[in-house]
């Protein structure tokens, strides 16, 4: 009995070192939708693994990008606001709106992207596009949660199905 479970352990240890590293099975980004109406804004954050997005800004912009250091390259923002605008689209009642990059933080192994929408008058519908890292994992998923007008929804975007559109009539 006392050999099993000596093996049982053994076992156990061998599946548990050998599943930890920095790498990750699932490919996943978070974006945060929330329409402010005192503001007249759409705030949003997307959230990203550090890992999968630098491994996607060294392939597309510069091989030597290291991001989540003390002296990061002063274009990783450059490069992360221009990747957004390419792979997220949004449009507020049919119209495409642009949106301004505030800034990024880094909190464990994420970076936060803060987003925003200025001059919101009122939403009536919402289409949001997010292609975000599709271009270098086909399994990525991208979880898109909304709030607007009270109302919380949420979507899983896939590189089949990369759009979401709401209605608030």
């Amino acid at each position: 009995m006392k050999q099993f479970k000596y093996i049982l352990v053994l076992v156990a240890s061998f599946f548990l070192l050998s599943s930890y590293s920095n790498k990750h099975e699932y490919y996943v980004s978070v974006t945060k939708l929330e329409y402010v109406k005192a503001q007249k804004s759409l705030q949003i954050i997307s959230q990203i693994f550090i890992d999968d997005f630098e491994k996607l800004i060294r392939e597309r912009y510069d091989e030597n990008i290291t991001l989540a250091i003390e002296e990061e390259s002063e274009m990783v923002d450059v490069y992360i606001e221009k990747y957004l605008k390419y792979k997220l689209d949004i449009k507020v009642n049919t119209k495409d709106r642009d949106f301004n990059f505030i800034g990024k933080e880094y909190k464990d192994d994420i970076v936060y992207c803060y987003l925003e929408i200025e001059n919101v008058e009122d939403i009536k519908t919402l289409e949001i596009k997010n292609e975000v890292l599709f271009d270098i994992y086909p399994k990525q998923q991208n979880i898109l949660r909304t709030k607007v007008k009270g109302k919380d929804k949420s979507f899983i975007l896939i590189p089949e199905n990369n759009k979401a559109v709401l209605n608030f009539d």
